[in-house]
């Protein structure tokens, strides 16, 4: 039985179809628990007496959450539909443009009876990876969103206040939180003196402390441009609303990282992650939880590649053919293995010398970092398939030998 899963927040549109395309039925079927059992209950009937050697196959378009969980749990073989391909697939049943929840349910089970064998079922991963998984996404979600509040901040600083910015290099920084927050406005700043803004410097574990508190109140007594003492006040309470987001933001990413340094240090495959060359603890940490850690989820290194969308694409027709770059992928992913390979080059002969490689054909940074890192993740996918550590002259000996040749 092939089954078509349109899942809302609180409900799921569910069509069964068989394999000659025939709808057995349809249904709509809240979530959590009492759907879950309807879902049980109405496949076991269609089933009948074949129902323990039924083989079920289940199209959503996502591969996380208690449902998900459960259909696997329950036997199913869950098949994870990116909507993109859903939305293209639907084109081919009308170009009428109509949509409806029912309808989709209708042609994700088409889908899955038709190409299930392309489709990529969920990955099996452990229950330790998935902690992973969780603490990392949200370490590096806050990690951004410091990035979108500091911009904002800055942004802010430009209008009114553009001293501070010439103060102080790291918005971010602790002490320019501290002294921001003490003084928002130009007028205020400009009374600070450089035992305030030493002491803040201390707090922050800051060298050189009296050049730079120096040199920080001449920045901040500086003439420049304003804003009305009125419009000034407005923009002083908006940044001190700012500054206590980021404040906060900036604990909450050093709670998470060390929940992320616990979880990560109790996986099985962490020493040979950490063997890599560029990644330490919270980077291998992503790394990991991004790939999963199923076994069975990528048949070939050049699998791992194509999800980790480090791999190019080619596109042919007729005369011409070129190679691009792969821009749908794991975003989360992709971020953690280019700032890898950036970190090679500073410990891996081997890996700076294949990057320089690379530059000396024309191939612009970007372009070498993706290629350097598409190497790496080769190197992982055979340490983690035969449980061994990173070695530097195993992992490189056949480019060695090329680059001789």
């Amino acid at each position: 039985m092939f089954v078509g899963d349109d899942w809302a927040e609180d409900h799921h549109d569910i069509e069964v179809v068989d394999s000659s395309g025939r709808r057995l039925t349809r249904a709509r079927l809240p979530e959590g628990v009492s759907g879950m059992a309807r879902l049980h209950a109405m496949l076991g009937e269609l089933a009948g007496e074949d129902a323990d050697e039924a083989e079920v196959l289940v199209g959503i378009e996502t591969d996380r959450g208690p449902w998900v969980r459960a259909l696997i749990t329950a036997g199913y073989t869950v098949l994870a539909v990116n909507p993109l391909q859903a939305a293209r697939f639907r084109d081919r049943l009308g170009v009428s443009g109509a949509k409806s929840d029912p309808g989709d349910a209708h042609v994700l089970a088409d889908m899955v009876r038709t190409h299930g064998h392309e489709l990529r079922p969920v990955a099996g991963d452990s229950a330790q990876a998935e902690a992973v998984k969780v603490v990392t996404r949200t370490h590096k979600t806050l990690i951004w969103e410091r990035t979108r509040h500091t911009q904002r901040l800055r942004h802010a600083l430009r209008d009114y206040f553009p001293a501070a910015l010439a103060a102080f290099d790291d918005l971010d920084a602790a002490e320019a939180l501290e002294l921001l927050g003490k003084a928002p406005t130009p007028a205020q700043a400009a009374k600070l003196t450089t035992a305030q803004i030493g002491a803040a410097l201390k707090r922050a574990r800051r060298r050189n402390v009296p050049a730079k508190a120096a040199a920080i109140q001449t920045a901040l007594r500086a003439e420049h441009l304003g804003q009305p003492e009125e419009v000034t006040a407005a923009y002083a309470a908006s940044i001190t609303a700012l500054l206590a987001v980021l404040t906060t933001l900036n604990t909450q990413v050093k709670v998470l990282e060390a929940q992320v340094e616990a979880h990560f240090g109790r996986h099985p495959a962490v020493e040979i992650v950490l063997s890599q060359p560029g990644l330490g603890v919270v980077l291998g940490a992503r790394v990991l939880a991004e790939f999963g850690d199923d076994p069975a989820r990528y048949a070939s290194a050049k699998a791992r590649k194509n999800y980790a969308g480090t791999s190019p694409i080619t596109r042919a027709s007729g005369k011409k053919k070129v190679a691009l770059a792969r821009y749908v992928h794991n975003d989360r992913l992709i971020d953690a293995l280019l700032s890898q390979a950036f970190s090679t080059l500073r410990v891996s002969p081997n890996a700076h010398a294949y990057y320089q490689r690379q530059r000396t054909r024309g191939v612009g940074h970007n372009a070498a970092l993706r290629q350097l890192s598409n190497r790496l993740v080769g190197i992982l996918h055979g340490c983690l398939r035969t449980g061994t550590c990173y070695d530097e002259a195993t992992a490189w000996s056949h480019h060695a030998e090329l680059a001789t040749g």
